[in-house]
């Protein structure tokens, strides 16, 4: 229900924001339509604001992030002039609304948003970072988190209905999980965990001895019910203290008024 609710209002927002700037876009097939914006002009893009789209093209690396592929696009979107279309075109995108934030320049030059994520001092955006989560067998599984800044591992969600689950073979195969976690305690069913991607940073940012943050909507009331089903279950204290869930809103507030205005009126964040 609230994952529908704000999917519904992303994509007004989007289809008002294009229509007010005279932003090329499309709309996916069927209801509701996803609102999917094309770059246009010199350096610009409609799904960012253009200081931080201006920034990800100087950088070669965030640059490279742009070219993920829109896996469902072929059978639900149009085709477009400009090629293939890219997972960070869509208004529903967690991944473009993350770097339309900490790509925007100096964004973490002041204290405040450092305050808010836990971290002392700036450090340079790192997106889709692969980590290693240690394997009982002595090898490592490798998977990928959203954003890293210095020791701080980000997890980002929007419009994602749940945590994912996976079989608890594959969970019991974590080389710490029955050190970390308290496993009877931890939400599940006869065959599977659930929110299986915050297990899996937890477990990440404990082998490396580093902090985690799950980034999520306050209209996102079921996924911070999820996150903390989760926290509860983990045995230290002090590990639980290196794990948070901001929300965007709270971060929001922190951040350069042209970037809170911008997402203010694209994304309803206020």
């Amino acid at each position: 229900m609230f994952a529908a609710m704000l999917r519904s209002e992303l994509a007004q927002r989007a289809r008002i924001y294009a229509t007010a700037g005279a932003t090329p876009y499309s709309e996916s097939y069927g209801e509701p339509s996803v609102v999917c914006f094309r770059r246009f002009g010199d350096r610009a893009h409609g799904n960012f604001l253009a200081a931080s789209y201006q920034a990800i093209c100087g950088n070669p690396e965030w640059r490279l992030r742009l070219q993920k592929v829109h896996t469902s696009a072929r059978r639900s979107l149009p085709a477009s002039e400009q090629g293939r279309w890219r997972e960070l075109d869509s208004c529903m995108s967690s991944d473009a609304l993350l770097m339309n934030i900490f790509c925007y320049p100096r964004v973490l030059a002041g204290a405040e948003p450092r305050r808010a994520l836990g971290i002392e001092a700036a450090a340079d955006a790192e997106f889709g970072v692969r980590v290693q989560v240690p394997l009982k067998n002595g090898r490592f599984d490798r998977t990928e988190v959203d954003l890293r800044l210095g020791d701080l591992l980000l997890e980002a969600k929007l419009t994602e209905g749940d945590f994912q689950r996976a079989p608890k073979a594959r969970l019991h195969a974590y080389r710490h999980f029955d050190e970390v976690f308290d496993v009877e305690g931890l939400p599940q069913s006869e065959r599977h965990f659930d929110s299986y991607q915050i297990i899996r940073n937890i477990l990440a940012a404990y082998a490396r001895g580093r902090s985690f943050c799950v980034l999520l909507d306050a209209r996102r009331p079921d996924l911070i019910d999820r996150y903390y089903a989760i926290l509860r279950s983990v045995r230290s204290v002090e590990l639980r203290t290196a794990c948070r869930v901001l929300t965007w809103q709270e971060l929001a507030q922190t951040l350069p008024g042209k970037l809170r205005a911008f997402l203010s009126v694209k994304y309803g964040i206020e």
